[in-house]
């Protein structure tokens, strides 16, 4: 079992106790009943944590090669505006619907056909939603290398990615943060375990 840093730790126990990760039992959108349920849309009501998040993509980022970040509508277009605002990187976003009036743009932000765009999302599952975003991206001339979240919920994004030939990084795991809240008693042992289980038969 990994120790996470300290900065980690305290953006795992931040999550937590903002309401952005809970415990319990929770309908998901497949229909499965989970004992976890993510939702990191409530990551804007607390703004020390908002930049918290944004200051633990910059590590990940350093290593990377790309021209701008393009955000995921709509839960990381807040926290690829944290990363923008921390690190000074160029930012666009994909819209989810094309604009019916004005410039009718698919891509919202200046950009340029050949550059590299870095895609930044709040949580990866099976990563459908990435290849969505990578496609209107990809459909205007920019290229896409990488992705980055906040959280891989481990649930196959990450391979089905690298199939495609796109890496993902994460700052934290679900495993990871398991182990964390368990080592320090944050949350109770048998919510950690019936997590690991529905984990393990839903990968």
């Amino acid at each position: 079992m990994t120790e996470l840093n300290p900065n980690l730790a305290s953006l795992a126990d931040g999550l937590l106790s903002a309401g952005c990760i809970k415990f319990g039992e929770f309908t998901l959108k497949s229909g499965l009943k989970s004992p976890i349920y993510i939702d990191l849309r409530q990551i804007i009501t607390y703004p020390k944590l908002l930049e918290q998040v944004g200051a633990a993509y910059l590590p990940l980022l350093k290593e990377l090669k790309f021209d701008r970040l393009a955000g995921l509508p709509y839960a990381a277009i807040p926290i690829a505006t944290a990363v923008s605002l921390q690190g000074n990187y160029p930012m666009i976003y994909p819209r989810k619907e094309v604009k019916a009036y004005g410039t009718k743009a698919e891509i919202e932000g200046e950009y340029h056909a050949g550059e590299i765009a870095l895609v930044i999302d709040d949580l990866a599952t099976t990563g459908g939603s990435k290849f969505e975003a990578i496609e209107k991206l990809t459909a205007v001339g920019l290229a896409v290398k990488d992705v980055v979240v906040l959280v891989d919920r481990q649930s196959g994004a990450k391979e089905s990615l690298e199939q495609a030939g796109y890496s993902m990084h994460s700052v934290l795991t679900i495993k990871q943060m398991l182990d964390h809240w368990e080592s320090t008693g944050k949350v109770e042992k048998d919510k950690i375990e019936a997590t690991r289980r529905f984990l393990e038969n839903n990968h």
